[in-house]
């Protein structure tokens, strides 16, 4: 579901799937959890490949951002589409920094 990559100290993870509903929220939400738990602080999670995100995607998101706390960020880069505005019309997009695309993400947390 996720592969990841390191650039500048910075974790992109990248979802390889095009939903992110409630029968892949779980699965997602876990393998988020052993980045972060790995100890990895700085993270931009790559959503270009996902075309829909119901509820509990975004729930997932949440809990994700949650379990790192005051101690890193979480940026999300590609959040286009239907997916782009679940984040406007939950207001999401003023609690999660959202990013056109990975290089400016990457750069934005590299600061």
């Amino acid at each position: 579901m996720l592969s990841t990559d390191l650039r500048n100290n910075v974790l992109v993870v990248r979802v390889a799937e095009k939903r992110i509903d409630a029968g892949k929220a779980p699965a997602f939400k876990d393998e988020m959890a052993r980045c972060i738990d790995a100890g990895q602080s700085q993270i931009v999670l790559d959503l270009s490949s996902v075309e829909f995100m119901d509820s509990s995607g975004l729930g997932a998101l949440v809990s994700c951002l949650k379990r790192l706390g005051p101690r890193g960020s979480l940026a999300v880069a590609g959040a286009g589409g239907a997916v782009g505005r679940l984040f406007a019309l939950t207001r999401m997009d003023r609690v999660f920094a959202l990013h056109p695309d990975v290089e400016t993400a990457v750069e934005r947390l590299s600061v």
